[in-house]
């Protein structure tokens, strides 16, 4: 009888030590520490450790794991725990997410991320295009931007003779159906590409001019209302890495994830994007906003891929892909 007291207690001590081993996380980052997708990860990684008594917590790592293209596959294979990426640094790789980079869906990040992150819940995550990836939210940037040094412009014939670096995914689509010359590259490379003369200008939201340090190359923006694109991104955990942290912590971490980590993002977005514009403005950058034949001649150049996505997202098995498209932007109203 002892030895059966004795036998129980011991399986009761590790069970008891194993609910309460701890998880780090190798989080990994490949912008600067003061970039706000550096910080928002570090914030909710705080957040967790908090949540869960420090048995789930983050190292942050001095350094990035992988180039930005490769952090997914980085990330899935166990050289980090922890990190975000862009989904168009892969071109092709993924169709989904593609929903969440079209113009013209709105002038926040709060709203746009939000209604992402309650459309991918719903209709996209079944698909399972991040394999080997516990998806912790999927968000967006602010209302994409045209920033050149060369000359303003008002018009879709402005763009003749301008080279611009984007960072991938549909905004490559975009650019192609309205004729500008446009190369792909990640975000961290804009300031060498415009500082050498490489490039002209950047698409990117507002927050990236002061973030890359661009306002000494930048002279015009140009807003289109709504954005003249957006950008996917998603927040991932290793998926082995998840499955090792205990059930109650998991719900715990879950409360800090999906639409609640996609606010979070989208905040810090909004927030970071109203003092880059501050900072454009005591720069003397000139802002135009596009009038409305402008709109109009960039709404009829790219309303064909919006019919491309939803029939090759059909295609792949999402049922009325057109209707889910229309639930997005209703979500995205509602969240504003």
């Amino acid at each position: 009888m002892l030895k059966i007291k004795t036998l129980a207690a011991l399986v009761a001590m590790g069970t008891s030590a194993a609910a309460s081993a701890q998880v780090v996380l190798a989080a990994s980052s490949w912008l600067p520490p003061a970039h706000l997708l550096s910080r928002a990860q570090a914030d909710w990684c705080a957040d967790v450790a908090k949540a869960t008594a420090d048995r789930v917590k983050c190292n942050i790592l001095p350094k990035p794991v992988s180039p930005p293209p490769a952090t997914f596959d980085a990330i899935r294979d166990g050289q980090a725990d922890l990190s975000f990426s862009v989904h168009g640094y892969t071109p092709g790789r993924y169709l989904m997410t593609g929903i969440a980079e079209f113009p013209f869906l709105g002038d926040d990040s709060v709203a746009t991320s939000v209604a992402y992150q309650r459309i991918y819940e719903r209709h996209l995550a079944r698909f399972n295009e991040h394999r080997g990836l516990k998806v912790i939210t999927v968000f967006t940037h602010g209302p994409g931007i045209i920033f050149n040094n060369k000359k303003p412009i008002r018009s879709l014939a402005d763009f003749e003779g301008v080279k611009f670096r984007v960072g991938g995914g549909f905004v490559n689509d975009v650019g192609k159906a309205l004729g500008v010359n446009m190369t792909l590259r990640p975000a961290s490379q804009a300031y060498e590409m415009l500082s050498s003369g490489v490039m002209d200008g950047n698409w990117f939201p507002d927050e990236s001019v002061v973030s890359f340090k661009l306002e000494k190359f930048t002279k015009y923006r140009t807003a289109i209302p709504g954005g003249s694109y957006n950008t996917s991104f998603a927040f991932v955990m290793n998926e082995a890495t998840w499955n090792k942290i205990a059930k109650a912590d998991q719900a715990a971490i879950e409360k800090l994830s999906g639409e609640h980590a996609a606010r979070r993002f989208g905040k810090y977005w909004d927030e970071e994007d109203e003092k880059s514009l501050q900072a454009q403005k005591a720069a003397g950058i000139e802002s135009i906003t596009a009038d409305a034949k402008f709109v109009a001649d960039y709404k009829a150049k790219t309303a064909p891929l919006e019919a491309d996505w939803v029939k090759k997202a059909e295609d792949k098995g999402l049922r009325n892909a057109a209707a889910v498209l229309t639930e997005f932007r209703a979500e995205i109203a509602k969240a504003k």
